[in-house]
């Protein structure tokens, strides 16, 4: 594990694996970056693949204000101590990415999995999603924001959401929890930012798994419509999954051509 130094003083954790290009692995929500362990290992074959933990998770620092700029500051510190030149992002990750190039990060090309915008025929938003997620954090239940992002926002079954509670990864579940707050705020309205988009020139893969929602697809298709230089692929997978076996040979592509 090695460290860097954001813009407000803030300590990033990061890891790299294997030798090649540099490409860092943007997580989405109540990921930390060993979930990145196995794609990293079979990346390591063609990239030098960075994992870091985004602020507030694993073995990153974090400050008590946030602000969405801040973790475009983050990439960018890890993308610049790496020399990283091409950024992957997962879920909600794909904002920060997005962002953090639109925002001027020196990223050649990029891909995004499934950005979770809500477009037609997506479930409605939970109503005052991000104020409720505050009032939780700031009341010290950690768990309240846990259940109403995985049964109200993912549409997880109560049921099921229950019997996690249980299990021994809900209290490291917990520890991160209060950083929905800043996936929600990255996110703004869910809607697809058609501006911000328009403004990415760098050659951009969108992709999505063929087991995720229509709904969800939809999203990555209009995403790669507003971008100047896009495309979009499908892969086999799971609900908002891809294994990094099929995942691999499409970046490697994508990437090195």
């Amino acid at each position: 594990m090695d460290k860097v130094i954001s813009v407000d003083g803030t300590e990033i954790a990061y890891d790299t694996f294997g030798s090649g290009p540099g490409l860092v692995l943007v997580a989405g929500a109540l990921t930390a970056r060993s979930y990145y362990g196995p794609r990293a290992e079979v990346l390591a074959e063609s990239f030098t693949v960075i994992t870091y933990d985004r602020r507030g998770r694993g073995d990153s620092g974090d400050q008590p204000s946030y602000a969405v700029e801040r973790e475009l500051e983050d990439l960018e510190a890890v993308r610049a101590a790496t020399a990283a030149s091409y950024g992957y992002a997962d879920s909600s990750g794909a904002m920060v990415l997005l962002r953090a190039v639109a925002a001027g990060s020196a990223f050649d090309k990029l891909a995004i999995m499934e950005p979770p915008f809500r477009v037609e025929g997506a479930p409605p938003a939970p109503d005052r999603y991000l104020e409720r997620l505050q009032e939780f954090v700031a009341a010290g239940n950690p768990g309240g924001a846990l259940e109403l992002f995985m049964v109200e926002a993912v549409g997880q079954p109560k049921d099921q959401v229950d019997g996690m509670k249980a299990s021994p990864y809900w209290p490291e579940l917990e520890s991160i929890a209060h950083t929905l707050v800043y996936d929600a705020l990255q996110l703004g309205d869910s809607e697809v930012p058609v501006g911000l988009l328009a403004s990415i020139e760098q050659p951009t893969l969108a992709l999505h798994s063929t087991a995720s929602p229509e709904w969800l697809q939809r999203a990555v298709r209009a995403a790669a419509e507003a971008m100047p230089d896009s495309s979009v692929v499908a892969l086999e997978g799971s609900f908002h999954e891809v294994p990094p076996e099929v995942l691999t040979p499409v970046l490697r592509q994508h990437f090195l051509g």
